[in-house]
């Protein structure tokens, strides 16, 4: 996610999902609106009364009489809470009672913006998770156009700093959590690597957490390269490949690469559909029983303005047979190019499928909407920052905060098509 040595994840927004991680020089994968509105509270307080705060819709406070002067302001939420905050509100209600959910997340980290870690923690907390993490580097800001200009002439960042974590210092790390018996964890996330010994390093972390937990959940974002015009290149160095081919998808349990990262992880081109499912059908034959292709270049010319993402399933029945599920979504493409979209995705994706076990197909279509939801009100909002001119990088970052509520209880925008 950053500066070659952290893959930028630049969403060129009309590659959405093409490239939706974090560095260097990379692109992003998808998108956002508004959330819904707040509810006021008016109270009249006077000599011996207590005002008792309401929220809802044209729901005020009420006065209850108490003994005493002053006033005290007691929130109460009821009958009267939004439409759109009852699906979180009632989810915060179930938290409470249920057993903790852990994921240990080893991706990039920067100081100001969206990518790696910063991209996936808060979405995931938000969503009822405990979040450990790993930062594989940790830099000042994103590496996205620091030397040229993006893809679409939009100038990044001029400088940055910051260190790399070596895979001895990995190690070390882990160490800690081991010898202090703290390594019980339900989800493993990684994103970009750039070194071949640190990629190895965490192969051998997984397989301990897998040891120790059997049911733990791998999930990889398989961070390689990326096509532009056409042309696919690397942005990592090519000794990984290797190691993610035949150590790391192994493991994986649900893994989303992009068209390149799909077409270099199996040996194979797609340029139709139906070549994309077949490979899909190889990825699932390496260990995944759950793969996304993020982006596609086989669009037909009169669908141009839009992005595909496929997804694959195989589920164990009771009886001891795999049943099989593909969908298709099809996103429109932003005319921007955003950074960090593919480390929210994946954590997204993490998290609906957690939420929905039993029906992939919502699960990805809240992962895409609320994505969607994210990425127009950044946009929007970059737009407004820049005056009517071409918004810059910095103003480009994603709106993450803004957009809790469309994280927490996204409004489904994209429907999935079963195949």
């Amino acid at each position: 996610m950053l500066a070659r040595a952290l893959r930028t994840h630049v969403v060129s927004l009309a590659r959405l999902f093409g490239s939706a991680r974090a560095t260097p020089g990379v692109t992003g994968r998808v998108y956002a609106t508004p959330a819904g509105a707040t509810a006021g509270a008016r109270s009249t307080p006077g000599p011996g009364t207590r005002a008792t705060l309401e929220s809802g819709a044209g729901v005020g406070a009420r006065a209850t009489p108490e003994p005493g002067a002053g006033t005290e302001a007691t929130p109460v939420l009821g009958a009267g809470v939004q439409p759109s905050r009852r699906g979180a509100e009632s989810r915060d209600a179930q938290m409470e009672c249920e057993p903790e959910c852990r994921v240990l997340s080893i991706q990039s980290h920067v100081v100001r913006g969206y990518v790696g870690n910063k991209s996936a923690a808060f979405p995931l907390q938000v969503l009822g998770f405990e979040v450990d993490t790993i930062n594989s580097v940790q830099f000042s800001n994103h590496t996205a156009g620091i030397h040229d200009c993006i893809k679409d002439g939009t100038v990044g960042y001029a400088h940055w700093r910051g260190q790399v974590l070596k895979s001895d210092e990995l190690k070390e790390l882990y160490q800690g959590l081991r010898l202090n018996d703290i390594t019980r964890y339900d989800y493993v996330l990684t994103g970009y690597t750039a070194d071949k010994s640190f990629l190895e390093q965490l192969v051998g972390i997984v397989k301990d957490l897998k040891k120790q937990n059997p049911k733990v959940i791998y999930v990889c974002d398989p961070v390689l390269g990326d096509k532009w015009n056409g042309e696919g290149s690397m942005y990592v160095p090519e000794e990984l490949l290797p190691v993610y081919r035949d150590q790391v998808v192994p493991l994986a349990d649900i893994i989303t690469p992009n068209q390149f990262e799909a077409e270099l992880l199996t040996g194979r081109t797609l340029n139709t559909e139906k070549e994309a499912l077949e490979v899909m059908e190889v990825l699932h034959a390496m260990g995944p029983h759950t793969v996304l292709i993020t982006s596609s270049d086989f669009i037909p010319s009169c669908e141009n303005d839009l992005l595909v993402v496929l997804g694959s399933r195989i589920t164990c029945k009771p009886d001891g047979t795999n049943s099989k599920e593909k969908i298709r979504l099809e996103i429109p493409k932003l005319d921007a190019v955003f950074v960090g979209t593919g480390d929210l995705f994946a954590a997204m994706l993490l998290a609906w499928i957690h939420h929905h076990p039993d029906n992939f197909k919502l699960a990805c279509e809240k992962a895409v909407s609320a994505m969607s939801h994210v990425l127009k009100r950044t946009l929007s909002c970059a737009q407004a920052q820049a005056g009517g001119g071409k918004p810059r990088v910095a103003e480009l970052e994603i709106r993450m905060v803004q957009s809790k509520r469309d994280i927490e209880n996204p409004k489904v925008l994209i429907q999935a098509t079963t195949l």
